[in-house]
């Protein structure tokens, strides 16, 4: 079986598998560690591991060879990227920079390194409401997904200028979608990611991260819950609660990056170490600094 040759492969190379949340069941059920982009990139720095092979998009792959620069980290499938991260680059945003030298550059882990590099400090879904208010008095910059910049700006009345970036899956939800799912199911709850627009974050009862909708779902007494974010999270939803319902607010909630990634993909990147991910020296040590920070505040 693949599966046999995947455990095999990882022994001999002392290799930790990581997987995102939005992978496949198959690819997660295979992995050491599911879990959020930076929460793996902690577990696998921790590890005696040698190898590092990221079931994801390449931000977190590059995310996990800053945290563990000695170590060798795979990307299972060259074309896996996140459009959001590329909608922010490093010349643009040095040019906002120099014409706004007053602002401090609040940058989504989601994004790529030289990025990071030109950043203040470095937040995730889960923790950016924490170390934005460290800024609240400051001018901000929110780099790259609007959405979550602007639900914050708009929970604390913040002086924050928002990058015009945003997630292609969530950035699409509806307010009509949640009324249609509130409809179909009156006792569920409706937990959405903070990468949607305000108006739709408007009608969750409970906003969070990928892990945070996770926890909050198993931590509930509610039986029902709809979910407003990627559908991979409904396989450690149903695993860690099989007595509870869910349903995902509209099937549109697909990211076709994230599922490029097969079995077949994670041996044969075992196999042949492919595709290896490097960062240069200099903006290793930028995007390390942001991401301390981050750790720091947080």
């Amino acid at each position: 079986m693949l599966q046999d040759e995947i455990i095999r492969l990882k022994r001999e190379k002392n290799a930790v598998i990581l997987a995102h949340y939005y992978q496949d069941k198959d690819v997660q059920d295979i992995a050491d560690y599911v879990g959020d982009s930076l929460e793996l990139s902690k577990i696998a720095a921790r590890t005696q591991a040698d190898v590092i092979v990221f079931c994801g998009v390449n931000f977190m792959a590059e995310t996990a060879k800053i945290l563990s620069p000695t170590k060798k980290v795979l990307l299972p499938v060259k074309e896996a990227k996140c459009p959001m991260a590329m909608m922010v680059d490093a010349p643009s945003l040095k040019k906002y920079k120099e014409e706004h030298p007053d602002r401090i550059v609040i940058c989504y882990v989601n994004s790529y390194a030289d990025v990071k590099a030109l950043s203040d400090v470095c937040v995730t879904s889960a923790n950016a409401e924490k170390i934005i208010m460290n800024y609240k008095d400051q001018k901000m910059l929110y780099v790259p997904d609007k959405n979550l910049g602007i639900y914050l700006r708009d929970k604390y009345n913040l002086d924050i200028e928002v990058w015009p970036g945003f997630c292609c899956i969530h950035n699409h939800l509806k307010v009509a979608q949640v009324l249609e799912m509130r409809e179909k199911h009156p006792g569920a709850l409706v937990l959405i990611h903070p990468e949607a627009p305000l108006k739709v974050l408007k009608q969750a009862d409970f906003i969070g991260s990928t892990k945070q909708i996770i926890d909050y779902a198993t931590s509930s007494p509610a039986k029902e819950f709809i979910i407003g974010t990627e559908d991979g999270i409904l396989h450690p939803l149903r695993k860690n609660n099989p007595d509870k319902q869910f349903h995902i607010l509209t099937p549109d909630l697909r990211c076709w990056d994230m599922k490029l990634t097969t079995l077949q993909d994670v041996y044969l990147s075992l196999k042949n170490d492919t595709y290896e991910i490097t960062v240069p020296e200099d903006v290793m040590q930028g995007a390390r600094r942001a991401l301390d920070k981050m750790m720091e505040m947080s």
